[in-house]
């Protein structure tokens, strides 16, 4: 599960790191977020043709979180496809077509994650935590992205078109499973390129999803992040008083 995380880095940072040639016009005017929930406009990094020209060039866009299929009635549908689990890509009809032709990587700078309380809890109050690399360096999230063509709009509308998207997760690594059972798929960076490149077919991408997480810090924080309505660098504090840690277990001797 992914359901909220931070993408606050500058646009020029986020074109350097990602080699991007091309930022569309409505990224500028998205805001940086710290708190960034489902049907948000989001980044993303694509290669797809330049409109003008017709190279491939890769270009930072902006989708909403929540994968829309080409086929639905409408874009309710996206509330319910935030995630894509890794083991059924190809299973699933609304992914497996852009899994195979529409691959992106959402920048995010950290995730957030909920650990529920132990048994025998006095307290039912999730701890929120802030999951991100301990160098600092911003993350890559493996996504897929779909268009949708609003029936209800003419041709000649300009909004007739939803871009949307979602982020695959995998199981969490022993580091991290304390918290939760899943976590966002992180790719390195000697995967962009061909994860990006829109001649890799279905085959070659599922083999960039077999790598290593980077290593992650989480760090317990403020329960301000549980609501969207908050936002801002404040939901990075640490909790000074956090849900403890579950007791290891005792064997009986």
């Amino acid at each position: 599960m992914c359901g909220r995380y931070a993408s606050f880095r500058e646009d020029q940072a986020l074109a350097d790191e990602f080699a991007i040639a091309t930022v569309a016009d409505d990224v500028r005017l998205l805001p940086p977020s710290w708190n960034v929930a489902p049907t948000d406009g989001v980044r993303m990094v694509v290669e797809r043709a330049d409109r003008e020209t017709g190279e491939i060039t890769r270009q930072l866009r902006v989708a909403r979180w929540g994968l829309v299929p080409s086929w639905a009635k409408d874009p309710s549908i996206g509330n319910r496809m935030i995630n894509a689990r890794v083991e059924t890509l190809t299973d699933k009809p609304a992914f497996a077509r852009p899994f195979a032709t529409r691959r992106a990587l959402l920048p995010a700078d950290g995730y957030y994650e909920w650990r529920k309380p132990g048994p025998g809890a006095t307290s039912k109050r999730k701890q929120p935590y802030y999951l991100h690399p301990t160098d600092g360096s911003p993350v890559a999230l493996a996504g897929l992205y779909e268009f949708w063509k609003d029936p209800t709009k003419s041709d000649e509308d300009p909004d007739r078109w939803l871009v949307s998207a979602t982020v695959i997760t995998r199981p969490a690594t022993e580091h991290l499973a304390f918290i939760h059972d899943r976590q966002p798929l992180m790719l390195p960076r000697s995967a962009w390129d061909a994860w990006l490149d829109p001649a890799v077919d279905a085959a070659g991408a599922r083999e960039l999803l077999d790598v290593e997480p980077p290593t992650i810090d989480p760090t317990p924080v403020l329960p301000l992040v549980s609501s969207v309505a908050n936002d801002g660098p404040q939901l990075l504090t640490p909790d000074p008083d956090p849900m403890p840690l579950d007791p290891e277990p005792t064997l009986d001797v």
